[in-house]
């Protein structure tokens, strides 16, 4: 594939297909974050307790951990065109489910299963691959990641008008169910609107399914090792559940959960072994390996940078309350500066990366990132409003960048295991939100802030260990010939 100029104005060829992706992407976190704006609406209906209403921010964001990793499996098996539509469909039954709920328990249930459709993004990163060359990968992916994720915000701005245009207790009800609709539609749209490669190009998928498939013995170890943290997560969340947290579930269900998670990890292991136990047998050769230490890079980097922005997004308004004399309107909309730096700073991040070289950008946004960060701790009520705003964006750029960085050097690994890669990499980020979220609960805001500088220090180390994609990478067509794939 020529790398020609990239053309946003354009609805042909690949930027239909970016057009058509980012969009999906949208639906997909629209529906997610649905009930965020429709919070004290949805408590005033139900009679919802503050503490039944952080279990729902809680169990929101539970599922996504796993449902990565699993929609990584099924995009690489069936492809995006497939993959992407039922996710969508499927999203908006549960969409529907939540709507119609009529206790905590129904809501919670909901919420939980919802959690899925926040995989939607490692669906579109495989469908950009591969409409996208090297050159323009980056940008490409930065752009999907940039206007789909805008999808939050979009939930923001949209649904408290259709709730009050319905009006009555159960105008949340028609706003929720109103972005259900919307992925339902979507999911035909998308299905006969695309195809997974351009003509004449393959769709290379992997040998086996149940994990990644790994070229050496210690790499084998080292994806199991990575493993860990995303049980380790969900132990977390478990925790929080508990009667230690917000006591949900009873001690002897959360014992049992522990439990289920440990036996998960080794029978999850145990098929990585099946998938892999070749290598013990013969080795791989030469031109079919690739290091496994690369996505280690990429899962630390995007835990640091999409981790912390879960985080910071979700506290910062309060932050910006406590710290000066203003009004929880004013907090809100000085702390949306943060997030809304996404739209630019991602695509920014994937197009330094396609100019300047990928481990170059990648150290520059953590170093940036680490420096933002702590500039933030810093700040105190002496700072001007502006100066602190200013910061934070500063710092936001640096965010988001590292996430555009962190993507565009995901599609140029192994082309046939781009849905794993970018599954697992995400769910570092959520592992990421998790952690960091959990530490700004036991400390002060300051130290929360110096917690993810020092992390993102440490977290540069270990991308100076990542190689610079270069030269090409061989898939193995259906007859059997070898397929060398440009990577820079």
């Amino acid at each position: 594939m020529s790398a020609q100029k990239l053309k946003l104005l354009s609805f042909s060829g690949n930027t239909k297909i970016l057009h058509l992706s980012w969009m999906a992407f949208f639906i997909s976190f629209l529906v997610w974050f649905n009930h965020a704006p429709l919070l004290i609406m949805i408590q005033q209906s139900l009679g919802l307790t503050d503490q039944q209403i952080k279990t729902i921010l809680i169990l929101n964001v539970a599922l996504t951990i796993p449902a990565r990793i699993v929609v990584g499996m099924l995009v690489d098996k069936y492809g995006p065109r497939i993959t992407f539509p039922l996710l969508l469909g499927i999203s908006s039954i549960i969409c529907f489910f939540f709507a119609m709920a009529n206790s905590f328990e129904q809501l919670a249930s909901a919420r939980f299963l919802l959690g899925f459709v926040g995989a939607g993004f490692v669906v579109g990163v495989r469908m950009i691959s591969e409409w996208y060359p090297a050159k323009q990968v980056g940008l490409a992916t930065g752009i999907y990641g940039g206007l789909g994720n805008f999808g939050a915000a979009g939930a923001a701005i949209i649904l408290p008008t259709v709730a009050l245009l319905f009006g009555g207790e159960d105008g949340w009800r028609y706003a929720a169910a109103f972005t259900g609709v919307i992925a339902l539609v979507y999911a035909f749209v998308y299905y006969y609107s695309v195809s997974d490669t351009p003509k004449g190009s393959t769709y290379f998928k992997p040998k086996k399914s149940g994990g990644l498939e790994v070229t050496s013995k210690g790499d084998l170890y080292f994806y199991l090792l990575m493993n860990i943290p995303m049980y380790a997560a969900l132990a977390v969340l478990s925790w929080k559940l508990s009667p230690s947290g917000v006591n949900l579930l009873s001690a002897e269900l959360v014992q049992a959960l522990y439990i289920g998670l440990f036996v998960l990890y080794f029978y999850q292991a145990y098929h990585i072994y099946q998938v892999n136990k070749h290598i013990f047998v013969q080795a791989v050769p030469a031109i079919h390996r690739y290091k496994f230490k690369q996505i280690a890079v990429l899962d630390l980097a995007y835990m640091v940078a999409f981790g912390s922005e879960l985080a910071v997004v979700s506290m910062l308004p309060l932050f910006f309350l406590q710290t000066f004399d203003i009004s929880a309107i004013a907090a809100g909309l000085l702390a949306s500066g943060f997030a809304f730096m996404n739209l630019v700073s991602r695509p920014a991040g994937g197009l330094l990366s396609d100019r300047f070289g990928r481990k170059k950008t990648l150290s520059f946004c953590i170093a940036g990132l680490a420096v933002g960060y702590y500039i933030m701790s810093q700040i105190t009520s002496e700072w001007s409003i502006m100066l602190a705003v200013l910061a934070s964006m500063g710092c936001a750029f640096f965010v988001n960048a590292g996430c555009g960085a962190v993507f565009a050097v995901v599609p140029l690994i192994q082309r046939r295991l781009t849905g794993q890669i970018a599954g697992m990499t995400g769910a570092y980020g959520n592992i990421g939100a998790l952690i960091f979220l959990t530490i700004l609960s036991l400390v002060a805001t300051e130290t929360f802030f110096l917690v993810i500088a020092g992390t993102a220090i440490a977290i540069l180390i270990a991308v100076q260990f990542m190689d610079e994609p270069k030269g090409q990478m061989a898939e193995i067509l259906p007859d059997g010939t070898v397929q060398m794939i440009d990577v820079n």
